[in-house]
């Protein structure tokens, strides 16, 4: 057995970022750019208000207070969309509106409460200095300016931005395909009438939709019986992707056959066991021309080496580092941890807050990894390295947050 930072190594070296293509903006949700996104116009275009109120020259109305206010004459309006004409002169004043153009010769905006008007006459009870209330031209961002950089995830918030810089294409890494192989006589779909021996497979679902919440295209083959035939036969469903995952089948028992049918098609496995729990049974390798991760078949063992091996290497294809760079955290715990084994552990837990806001973590209690109910309540992993001393309660540990995906807002 190799440790888990060996198995990553080995495995992540065989990947880069995948080509470039180009989108329209609002296919670009969750996509990582190849390249930077560049405003092709200046934000705001021009000097606008950026209250409803009065557009005023400050120096008229440098003497007014409430219970003196200046009378100024009424020279017309400035609406969105909709810019006034003329000039502001010495003791005019125009109606203006939010995001509005700041006509010529105004040099800033009294706020419409500070104002009372006629049809000929508007009241200014305030003085204002030059430039209040008005966004000036670029006051966002310029034309030409860099306003998402190469190597980002977009969210719904950067979709608008790059509307707002007027940019209709983006250039993004093409989304990963990634085939998923069940493996194992005793695995039914959900729905399908269950034998005396059989299971519901829940394996190649979760790790769709894992895919799909790290941004690739997920291709499930179905389930393979436990025969060589069958293993070999639909693992070529897998042709053109860029990875195929199996899951089961890669332990040593008489009905593991993933490992097998590999040995057989004279492929050389990269990665055949790895020192950690849960996940002991995954390798790596090569099935023709396409990569082969094949995962445990526990259920929580799958989703757990999933995480650490399929995500960063989703990552890697779509141009991202390996590991989000928010993570991972620190959280005291609640209960104590026994010393750990050789094998590094992963336990699934729960975080909080306390009365301070400080964050906390709870591991739970029963660790097996068929306990899918569990796993699906976690909030976390806690790592534990191979032989690690015992943590008292309230001992401060490195947690990994199951929260990275493509639908950050």
């Amino acid at each position: 057995m190799i440790s888990v930072a060996e198995a990553r190594a080995r495995i992540l070296s065989a990947f880069a970022p995948l080509p470039a293509e180009t989108v329209a903006l609002p296919d670009g949700l969750g996509r990582v750019l190849a390249e930077p996104v560049v405003s092709r116009l200046t934000q705001p275009p021009f000097h606008a208000a950026a209250m409803d109120g009065w557009a005023v020259r400050a120096a008229d109305i440098a003497a007014a207070t409430a219970d003196r206010p200046v009378p100024l004459r009424r020279s017309g309006e400035s609406a969105a969309g909709h810019a006034f004409a003329g000039s502001v002169g010495a003791g005019d004043a125009v109606r203006i509106f939010t995001g509005a153009p700041l006509p010529d010769g105004a040099d800033a905006v009294v706020m419409q409460e500070d104002c009372h008007a006629d049809d000929a006459v508007v009241r200014v009870g305030r003085s204002v200095a030059a430039g209040r209330f008005v966004r000036r031209a670029g006051f966002d961002f310029a034309a030409g300016q860099e306003l998402l950089p190469k190597g980002r995830r977009l969210t719904a918030r950067d979709i608008a931005l790059a509307a707002g810089g007027n940019v209709p294409w983006l250039t993004v890494h093409r989304r990963p395909r990634i085939a998923v192989l069940a493996t194992g006589d005793e695995i039914a779909l959900p729905g399908d009438p269950l034998g005396p021996s059989q299971i519901v497979s829940t394996n190649a679902l979760g790790l769709c939709a894992l895919i799909a919440a790290q941004g690739g295209l997920a291709h499930n083959l179905g389930v393979a019986k436990d025969t060589a035939d069958s293993v070999a036969t639909m693992a070529k469903g897998a042709a053109g992707c860029d990875l195929l995952v199996t899951t089961g089948g890669a332990a040593q028992g008489d009905y593991d056959l993933v490992r097998d049918v590999l040995a057989e098609s004279g492929v050389a496995l990269d990665v055949q066991a790895v020192a950690m729990r849960p996940g002991k049974a995954l390798m790596f390798g090569r099935a023709g021309a396409v990569p082969l991760l094949g995962l445990p078949g526990n259920p929580v063992s799958t989703g757990v080496t999933a995480l650490l091996f399929l995500r960063p290497i989703l990552r890697v294809l779509q141009g991202l580092p390996p590991e989000d760079d928010r993570l991972p955290l620190r959280a005291r715990l609640t209960v104590g941890l026994r010393a750990n084994d050789r094998r590094e552990d992963y336990l699934r837990a729960t975080l909080a807050a306390d009365g301070d806001g400080a964050l906390t973590v709870t591991p739970f209690a029963r660790q097996d990894s068929a306990l899918t109910s569990l796993y699906a309540q976690a909030d976390c992993l806690i790592p534990r390295l191979p032989n690690a001393d015992p943590e008292p309660a309230g001992a401060v540990v490195t947690v990994l947050p199951l929260i990275d995906g493509v639908l950050s807002l």
